[in-house]
């Protein structure tokens, strides 16, 4: 298995613009994850210095001032990255995974449609984030509509689902407390039919972290191939305030990364970590440090799990595992 982490400077639309720099961002706090120093004492391994090959593969050049020829740059460069062939062929996972740290959260569409060629069919998303993302177009009002315009960040979930390239029916968001258009419930019922389980900001404090997990694995699966998105407005502004949309009242960085740990056993075939605005962030950075942890714990479960199923003869479900939560 071969981990790209590679960065999508691209930034269409939001209430406070800035995102385009979340890349930089995001790799200038991950400075400290020198290899020397990058041992993982909750997973016992250094995702560094396995037998795994873990690459940077910086910006992909995307054009600034047409969105269309940025969504083709950007789904030419997933496609000849996850064709690519990994570094090690060993176990059952020979296609390279993809990390990428945006930019804002439109990168997602070409990711799908990327990943529906790479493994033939359509993958499940495990999206985090303050907001549904499901959104028909026609929710962003304007007397100067284009085809060009219906591509933004909170579109890009509802042109996939159209393209069919998401699971209906095995997909879930989490850590949601957005807003709904209107005087009703219509943004919900277009996201039950592109088959999103939801799971509110607020369903922390009756489940906790390993309830939101129980109810996240029992929708997708162990063995789906699953797209994790993570958009950094699902933790809380006042933790993680360069964001371009904040929404009070979400997760902590911790009961974040608990989550992630006790999702390890998924079969997530690509991740993103995207609207970093660090223009808005503290004098700390801590949003941006934040982002760069969780893309530490993310390449750390990839490895763990590329590990697990190297291995003859071991007990690689849930229950043989220790448990984090």
């Amino acid at each position: 298995m071969t981990s790209a982490v590679r960065t999508e400077p691209l930034y269409i639309d939001s209430a406070s613009p800035g995102a385009r720099f979340g890349p930089r961002a995001i790799r200038q706090a991950s400075a400290r994850q020198i290899p020397t120093r990058s041992f993982n004492h909750r997973r016992g391994l250094n995702p560094y210095l396995s037998s795994f090959t873990i690459l940077d593969c910086g910006d992909i050049p995307v054009a600034p001032f047409d969105n269309a020829l940025a969504l083709r740059q950007m789904s030419e460069a997933f496609l000849e990255l996850g064709t690519r062939t990994p570094a090690l062929l060993k176990g059952n996972d020979p296609k390279p995974k993809i990390l990428t740290l945006g930019g804002d959260h439109s990168i997602a569409l070409p990711a799908l449609r990327a990943l529906n060629q790479i493994h033939g069919g359509p993958v499940a998303v495990l999206h985090f984030d303050a907001h549904l993302d499901t959104w028909n177009p026609s929710k962003y009002p304007s007397d100067w509509e284009s085809a060009q315009s219906d591509f933004n960040h909170g579109s890009m979930f509802w042109i996939a689902s159209n393209e069919g390239l998401i699971l209906n029916g095995s997909s879930a968001h989490a850590g949601l407390r957005t807003r709904l258009s209107g005087t009703g419930w219509d943004d919900y019922i277009d996201d039950d039919r592109q088959g999103f389980l939801r799971i509110s900001s607020d369903d922390i404090d009756d489940l906790g972290t390993k309830g939101i997990v129980d109810a996240i694995v029992k929708r997708i699966g162990l063995d789906t191939p699953t797209y994790l998105s993570i958009d950094i407005d699902v933790i809380d502004p006042g933790l993680c305030p360069g964001t371009g949309t904040p929404e009070p009242g979400g997760w902590t960085s911790r009961e974040l990364i608990r989550i992630l740990r006790g999702l390890e056993d998924l079969n997530v075939v690509g991740a993103d970590i995207v609207e970093v605005a660090p223009a808005y962030d503290g004098t700390g950075e801590q949003t941006a440090l934040t982002a760069a942890q969780l893309g530490f714990e993310i390449l750390t479960s990839w490895v763990s799990r590329g590990m697990s199923m190297m291995e003859t003869g071991k007990d690689t479900s849930p229950d043989a595992r220790r448990d984090e939560l």
